[in-house]
């Protein structure tokens, strides 16, 4: 009889698995994908998550990029990822503030390192998207796109993502009229509207471009009046 059902589970042969079956094949067992989100926002904390797979029989499938996913469908694996006990997950934060007290490069290796060292059992080696991140506190591989090569990645991007949407809808709630629910703190249209006439809020990165020349308008003198 033909199987009308759609895949529940991930191939073990699927190509997602290549990194973590070539680092699985020495002496790790415990590899963590991690990924992050909101690097990019005007507002809002950068947020990190870090996926363990202890079962490589029970990764959903459709795991893939959160960004070439639906919200609906980011939500779905949401969902899955966190209700599957063999799938260890956790999730670090760093604040607006703390970014503006350091940069965002820092901030966003700061909560990657806070994900995993928050994963129980500890993970052994780390799959980590984009560049090599300074501070892990394992061995590590950075992967370019990641997030679209790697499954512990994608499962880790969409972990982040949604945890992040999850705050800023909270953030809407507490700031109304930016728009926070939509936009998620990136420098939309509507967000740059509403910074020039709400003001900036105290989730706000106030050493990010415009927020910055918002509370720091640049002084004209007279005679750059007639240049």
């Amino acid at each position: 009889m033909q199987n009308n059902h759609p895949q529940e589970y991930l191939a073990l042969s699927d190509k997602l698995l290549a990194y973590e079956s070539s680092v699985r094949s020495g002496e790790f067992s415990f590899i963590a994908g991690i990924d992050e989100a909101g690097r990019g926002c005007l507002a809002g904390p950068v947020v990190a998550a870090a996926v363990v797979f202890t079962d490589y029989e029970k990764i959903p499938a459709g795991v893939n990029d959160s960004k070439a996913l639906s919200a609906e469908k980011r939500e779905l694996l949401r969902q899955k990822i966190i209700s599957e006990p063999s799938i260890k997950w956790a999730v670090g934060v760093v604040t607006a503030e703390e970014i503006d007290n350091s940069d965002i490069l820092r901030a966003t290796w700061k909560a990657m390192r806070l994900a995993v060292e928050q994963l129980i059992p500890p993970a052994q080696f780390i799959l980590v998207d984009g560049n090599p991140v300074q501070g892990l506190p394992l061995p590590s591989q950075n992967i370019v796109k990641g997030d679209a090569n790697s499954a512990s990645i994608a499962a880790a991007s969409i972990l982040a993502k949604t945890y992040r949407d999850a705050l800023m809808d909270e953030y809407d709630r507490e700031y109304p009229g930016y728009g926070f629910c939509e936009h998620k703190g990136y420098g939309t249209a509507q967000h740059l509207a509403a910074l020039q006439k709400l003001g900036v809020t105290p989730i706000h990165r106030t050493t990010f471009e415009p927020v910055r020349l918002i509370l720091h308008p640049p002084e004209y003198t007279q005679q750059d009046l007639f240049f």
